[in-house]
This record gives structure tokens, C-alpha cells and sequence, in this order.
């Protein structure tokens, strides 16, 4: 089981991995597909905008077979978003996904994550959440979604009795935003839409995808140097 309360410390590191995998991440471009066959062109844009990793989320029917194809590359770090049952964890790591990303903390879903080896990035919105979650052994934490419960207000609030977690903070961030959040101490990466948004997924507009992680990715140099 996950471990149990043991004192003030949180035990485990579960969450390791995932720090791991982000070290060199700043910014992860969350993804909605409607059809598995966007997905190959997809991470072609943001691999020559300089984004290298990417969160197809388990909204769509092609979530799977987008994260199995993308799974096959070399050049990319595929997340499996949106995971908030222990089916979908034993579906991503199947599909390969390299982690999960679920938004919120779910005990059972952590702990299918952990039997399976497949690092996982738990969502929450509370300093109630934080806690379950560093008790359960995890210390890297999506924040979400972040601009709807306060933003950097909120991040700050919750960072100051928490300083041993980091936060991946994600829902609202745009361009604009995402400056403050990335120069924030306790951030290890953001995720975001701006630079995939649908219409342009649809549309199959990858140059535009393209021109727009390449500014989100000179905009995380400039801010992380």
C-alpha cells in the first residue's frame, strides 16, 4: 500500500520520477486529439518549436492510439493526460506512455501507478490535497486548475507550508501568464494549450503550432536563465 502516515515527513518519493523525466522541461503543451493521425504532424510542430515533451489527454477515443504513436518516437516525452482510473493507468503504460498525469490525487489510482511502475503527476487544488498526497509519498504536484482556484495568489499560499513540493501548475496559463509562473521558486514546469490550441489542431495549421512553441520555448529560456 502507499505509505501510511509516519509523522510530519512525508515517506516515499514516489513522484521521483516524474522529477526526473521534467528536469528539462519547462513547459508541457497539454493535448486534446480528435484523431489519432494528428498526432505524427503534431509532434513534428512542437519538436521543431523546441518542445519536447507532450500530455495527450484520455478525452477523446484517440487518445490511446495518439500516445502509442507517439510512444514509438525518440524525440518526444509522452504523457498520458487526463488518467483518473486504474483501467487508464494500465491503458497508458500499455500504449507507453513514459508518465500519467491525473487531475486530481485518487489513493487508488496512485497506488495502481506505483504497482505498475508508471510515474505519476497527481493534480490538486488544496492544501488538504497536498497533504494526502506528500503522505502518500509524492512531492512533484500538478496544480489545477490553477488559474480558476487563484493562480499565483493561490500558488503562493500554498508553496509557503510546503516548501519540500513542486508544482506543475496547469489550467488558464496563457503566453502572458506564463512568465510569473515559471520564474516562481517552488514551479518545475507548467503545461498549457496556448501553443496547441484545438482550432488549430483541426485546422492542421502546423506551422502555426510550430511558430508557437518556438515562442513558448524562447520565452522559458528567457525566464529560467
Amino acid at each position: 500500500m502507499l505509505a501510511a502516515d509516519q509523522g510530519a515527513a512525508p515517506v516515499g518519493r514516489y513522484s521521483d520520477g516524474v522529477e526526473a523525466l521534467l528536469s528539462s522541461v519547462s513547459v508541457i503543451p497539454v493535448v486534446v486529439l480528435d484523431d489519432d493521425s494528428w498526432a505524427a504532424p503534431l509532434a513534428d510542430a512542437l519538436v521543431a518549436g523546441g518542445l519536447c515533451c507532450v500530455e495527450i489527454t484520455f478525452r477523446t477515443s484517440a487518445a490511446l492510439a495518439a500516445i502509442a504513436s507517439l510512444s514509438e518516437r525518440g524525440d518526444v516525452l509522452v504523457a498520458a493526460g487526463t488518467v483518473t482510473t486504474t483501467t487508464q493507468v494500465d491503458q497508458a503504460l500499455e500504449a507507453g506512455a513514459r508518465f500519467a498525469v491525473s487531475p486530481g490525487f485518487d489513493e487508488v489510482v496512485a497506488q495502481r501507478c506505483v504497482d505498475v511502475g508508471l510515474p505519476l503527476l497527481p493534480g490538486v487544488s488544496t492544501a488538504s490535497d497536498i497533504m494526502r498526497a506528500r503522505r502518500a509519498g509524492f512531492h512533484v504536484l500538478k496544480l489545477f486548475p490553477a488559474e480558476a482556484i487563484g493562480g499565483l495568489r493561490t500558488l503562493n499560499a500554498l508553496a509557503a507550508p510546503f516548501p519540500d513540493v513542486r508544482f506543475v501548475p496547469t489550467g488558464g496559463i496563457n503566453e502572458t501568464l506564463a512568465v510569473s509562473y515559471l520564474a516562481h521558486p517552488a514551479v518545475l514546469a507548467i503545461g498549457g494549450s496556448w501553443m496547441v490550441p484545438h482550432d488549430a489542431i483541426v485546422a492542421q495549421a502546423w506551422s502555426r503550432v510550430e511558430s508557437a512553441a518556438r515562442a513558448a520555448t524562447a520565452l522559458s529560456k528567457d525566464v529560467r536563465r
